[in-house]
């Protein structure tokens, strides 16, 4: 990672995704506090939650954007727009104005849609091939490093000095993350219009998906782990208090080890994946994960904990698999529209589960849903071991598969 830091243009670049990504995980946190501190209900504050994530769903209208558009300008004006959304949360003062939290916090979930994708675009430009692996390494590091910190510093800071504190904080994150941006010194040329139809063009990154067959594996697979990570959400506070019979705020602590997992992952990822092959990494993320699940069901504080770890190492190991894979076996002109399509395909499986998982939970022991999640994880681990796709260490320069037509000999 030495070697890329190095480099000024992508410092600035990832200096600038950090501002952005600490103002997003504070807020999203504080959202849900506030929320809860206004109207004293549990719901009202889960509720919080889950308009970011419906706002997320709109991402193939986002990696369309990423894939038409100059990504650096893209990102400035979509983050100077957010800026200016979130500044309406200095207008709530009471339980009467909790509908702007909500609007403003659908909004937000809207703006990543366009964001992330964006982001992955710019950054497909941007790196050179053989240093994508350190760049999404060093990406995933930080995101892990932040979600680890500032929920922390979100919530501390809200209780000092309030709720507008956080929102202001928030605004100044988004135009650190501008100025970050202008310091980007890169010329892109404006990308090219396929002329195809809207339907076509916006659906297009989940048709790539599908006929690039090492990316349909992948796909297939990380939908069935989204499905066992959607649970995830549902049982974690059912392992302190029944499986522990410690408070509920020793969750805190077991999600602090988590993220140093998860850290730790990420530091590694770019290593393992060149000796062992992305493809290979992913699915070495996924029986980490299920390891993790299996060691929660044991009634001992050491075995959680360590399983915690495994959960939050397998994180990164399969995001910046994931990621390289695709980055490598996509045209630069499709990374917006591929990046949000397979996020939209992990989503709502993670979305059916956790709901899933909430009912579940009252009428099922914690026990069963997490060996029921490793099981399926370990299948879907095990699908790619078996797939020779996923061996490669040195895939081929990316080509442009995007007309390919889909062959009907290839393999699943």
């Amino acid at each position: 990672m030495g070697r890329l830091l190095a480099d000024r243009t992508v410092r600035w670049l990832i200096l600038g995704q950090l501002c952005a990504i600490l103002g997003d995980t504070m807020l999203w946190l504080v959202a849900g506090i506030w929320v809860k501190e206004l109207t004293g209900s549990n719901s009202a504050a889960a509720f919080t939650f889950f308009l970011v994530i419906v706002g997320t769903l709109c991402a193939p209208v986002g990696g369309m954007t990423a894939d038409r558009y100059r990504r650096r300008p893209l990102l400035m004006g979509l983050y100077l727009g957010t800026a200016a959304v979130v500044a309406s949360l200095l207008l709530v003062q009471d339980s009467g104005q909790i509908w702007l939290i909500y609007v403003v916090m659908l909004l937000y979930g809207l703006s990543y849609s366009f964001v992330d994708p964006a982001q992955a675009a710019f950054l497909r430009v941007l790196v050179p091939e053989e240093q994508l692996p350190d760049a999404n390494a060093l990406t995933q590091t930080v995101k892990q490093g932040l979600r680890l910190i500032s929920p922390i510093a979100g919530a501390g800071l809200y209780a000092a000095l309030g709720a507008h504190a956080v929102v202001a904080v928030n605004i100044a994150l988004m135009l650190a993350a501008v100025a970050f941006l202008t310091a980007v010194r890169h010329q892109e040329s404006a990308p090219e219009r396929s002329g195809d139809s809207w339907l076509r063009e916006i659906t297009e990154g989940v048709r790539h998906l599908a006929r690039t067959v090492v990316l349909r594996q992948l796909t297939i697979a990380s939908a069935l782990t989204m499905v066992a990570m959607g649970l995830a959400e549902t049982v974690g506070l059912a392992v302190v208090d029944d499986g522990l019979g410690r408070a509920p705020s020793f969750l805190g602590v077991l999600l602090a080890g988590q993220g140093a997992g998860a850290i730790v992952a990420g530091l590694t990822a770019a290593r393992i994946g060149r000796r062992i092959g992305e493809g290979m990494l992913v699915a070495l993320g996924m029986v980490a994960f299920a390891a993790g699940a299996l060691l929660q069901t044991v009634p001992a504080v050491p075995a959680v904990a360590t399983g915690m770890v495994l959960c939050g190492a397998s994180l990164p190991w399969i995001a910046v698999g994931l990621t390289t894979v695709g980055l490598r076996h996509t045209a630069p002109e499709l990374v917006g529209r591929v990046y949000s399509g397979f996020n939209l395909m992990m989503t709502l499986p993670q979305m059916l589960a956790m709901a899933c998982g909430a009912g579940l939970i009252a009428v099922v022991d914690f026990k069963v849903l997490l060996v029921a999640m490793a099981a399926v994880v370990l299948t879907a681990a095990g699908y790619l071991f078996t797939r020779q796709e996923q061996r490669w260490k040195a895939p081929a320069a990316p080509v442009d598969t995007a007309r390919e037509p889909v062959r009907e000999a290839d393999p699943v």
